[in-house]
């Protein structure tokens, strides 16, 4: 019987180096022997990735909280059962920039949308279905957006205040105290080596951890 493959997922505000940190992942696992997808939210799929367009193009007619919502978690049922849940049965790892905890940040926290309007879209999608572990990049919002204005031209989420993401920073520590067995904080506002190492030194402890059932 084929072992499950592990659902670790990477999250964090605007500038953190999630792009980055994915490749050392990548890297690392490699080194390990480790088989592995790499994917993103929104997207991971032809047809999320569209929604993804949608998602982050800048316009002029205001977008409701709960369109946001909705498509956010459609993207994501397409890519879940598409590409996540497949490669997962497979016994591959699968490495993912944001999931559902980036809803609950990005949307609850910095929205203000509730955690029980999240919380029951989360059932209707992904039943019970979560990321094995969270390896959460945390670093102070001034130094994260320093960072993000550095890549070029801001989305429709990056143009937001500065206020949106320290709730977002929030929401996401809040998390993290909540449920610190799935949640491994991360201080990206270190040196780069330092913060590659941590997530390298994490991916292989966690490959020593008997598989999920």
């Amino acid at each position: 019987m084929q072992a499950r493959g592990r659902f670790i997922t990477f999250e964090g505000t605007e500038g953190v180096g999630k792009s980055t940190q994915l490749e050392n992942a990548a890297n690392t696992l490699k080194k390990l022997g480790i088989e592995f997808i790499i994917t993103r939210e929104p997207g991971g799929t032809p047809m999320a990735e569209t929604i993804r367009e949608l998602l982050l193009a800048l316009r002029e007619e205001p977008v409701h909280e709960t369109t946001e919502l909705l498509l956010m978690f459609a993207a994501r049922a397409q890519h879940l059962h598409n590409r996540i849940l497949p490669a997962l049965d497979q016994g591959k790892w699968v490495l993912c920039d944001r999931f559902t905890d980036a809803t609950f940040a990005y949307q609850g926290g910095g929205r203000g949308v509730s955690k029980e309007r999240i919380a029951l879209l989360e059932a209707l999608v992904q039943g019970d279905v979560r990321p094995d572990h969270v390896i959460l990049l945390d670093a102070p919002v001034e130094t994260g957006m320093a960072r993000a204005r550095k890549r070029g031209e801001l989305d429709r989420f990056e143009q937001e205040a500065q206020a949106f993401f320290q709730r977002i920073r929030d929401a996401y520590l809040e998390r993290a105290t909540a449920m610190p067995s799935r949640y491994h904080v991360v201080n990206a506002a270190l040196p780069l080596e330092q913060v590659s190492a941590s997530v390298a030194a994490l991916l292989a402890a966690l490959a020593k951890m008997p598989a999920p059932a």
